[in-house]
């Protein structure tokens, strides 16, 4: 099975804890904090690896998890960082926040490389907090926890040229004629219900990717049958070979019609360069056709050609045909897709209050983080916290929102207690 979708849930590594420790040596006065800093958490990349045509693994897992930061050590020795993990993609992967739906990033070229979620940052230790003011301070951080989110992965086949036609046109059974693949052939509609990808070798130097994609039908640019599924993969491959089956009824009729679902799917599929290939001219039928196809197709300021998979007569013919569109092809217009899309950083200063029936619930990024970095089992990083607060006009907007003493206020996971 072909597996050109998945959805996948990935999380970065959670920020060590920073260490509360003093020094305690023998005949050493005034040792002083030495609390080591927590070790920063991995990453989560994405990384585009071209010997990948298919996101198979990501249905035998769809959970991931980077490594997380070790705690900070006395001594002032930093806890060591979490492990980054890199998720490999076949080129043209597109990536989407699943809950949103925001396109994040599209990878096409080998090595491309997105860092999706960063890991959370170490905590300090309290040998960081020592000052002229406090030369003891009990005061650290809690490593900042990691992200978390899910991701739809999409992918859109990358290939030289897609063939295209109607089912039955035998476009498989020509994929398996020119090249090495090996797809499930078989006389009756929708043989083939995934793209195959065949390596096709002109000489010592030259191979042409191709990919076959399955049978379109009327209705497919409307989701009739699989058709968008079958159609994005059209996208981004350089030249279409449309096969024509000599023996329908009326092979110009099912050019004409491929042509408008490619047109209604996306406008910018009717420019893409095409040759028209007339197929089975080993029987009589495909051969009395011939002439009127070809000429159809050449008025049309189309490139034509006719084969027979099956003989394999004017399969060579075709293959040079091939390479001499491909190698008309402006080099601006094989560059067109943009490897990624930068999106704006949010504001982590911003914050909301929203009243409970049961209390207060503050959102916001810097403000979760810091509660989450938050020793609240030692007095300084409490009032440390408090300030922080006052700082950025989360104390002012709670008690303009009406808070009262004994009312509880929900910060990320903590619950505190409001006090005077």
């Amino acid at each position: 099975m072909f597996y050109d979708r998945a959805k996948i849930f990935v999380r970065s590594g959670d920020g060590g804890d920073g260490m509360i420790s003093f020094r305690r040596e023998k005949h050493v006065p005034r040792g002083g904090p030495n609390g080591g800093d927590g070790g920063r958490g991995g990453d989560i990349l994405l990384v585009v690896n071209n010997k990948k045509n298919s996101l198979v693994l990501f249905h035998r897992q769809n959970h991931f998890k980077a490594g997380n930061g070790g705690n900070g050590q006395p001594k002032n020795k930093k806890g060591a960082n979490g492990k980054t993990l890199r998720l490999e993609v076949p080129p043209g992967t597109t990536i989407r926040n699943a809950d949103s739906g925001e396109v994040l990033a599209d990878l096409i070229h080998d090595d491309d490389e997105l860092l999706i979620l960063a890991g959370g940052r170490g905590g300090r230790g309290n040998a960081r907090f020592a000052s002229s003011t406090n030369q003891a301070p009990r005061l650290a951080e809690r490593g900042e926890p990691g992200s978390e989110m899910w991701l739809e992965l999409e992918l859109k086949l990358i290939a030289d040229v897609g063939i295209i036609g109607v089912p039955n046109a035998g476009k498989s059974t020509l994929l398996s004629v020119i090249s090495a693949a090996n797809p499930k052939i078989a006389d009756y509609p929708f043989t083939t219900l995934h793209p195959n990808l065949g390596v096709v070798t002109l000489n010592e130097y030259e191979t042409i990717l191709f990919a076959d994609i399955p049978g379109l039908i009327e209705g497919a640019s409307t989701g009739v049958g699989l058709g968008h599924d079958f159609l994005r993969h059209v996208e981004r491959t350089k030249v279409l070979l449309h096969l024509l089956d000599g023996m329908s009824d009326d092979p110009l009729r099912d050019w004409a019609m491929i042509n408008q679902e490619l047109a209604l799917y996306d406008a910018r599929l009717e420019n893409k360069s095409q040759l028209v290939v007339l197929n089975k001219i080993d029987l009589q039928e495909a051969v009395a056709r011939q002439q009127t196809v070809e000429e159809k197709v050449l008025s049309a300021g189309f490139h034509f050609c006719a084969i027979s998979a099956v003989t394999k007569e004017g399969i060579q013919q075709m293959l040079f045909k091939v390479k001499q569109i491909l190698d008309l092809i402006p080099q601006t217009e094989e560059e067109k897709p943009q490897p990624l899309i930068i999106q704006p950083e949010a504001d982590e200063g911003a914050f909301s209050i929203i009243q409970l029936d049961h209390g207060w619930r503050v959102s916001g990024i810097r403000i979760e983080r810091v509660a989450a970095m938050t020793y609240w089992e030692f007095e300084e990083p409490v009032r440390r916290f408090q300030k922080i607060m006052e700082d950025m006009g989360v104390t002012d907007a709670l008690v303009k929102a009406g808070v009262k003493t004994g009312d509880t206020v929900h910060i990320g996971e903590q619950i505190l207690e409001w006090t005077e």
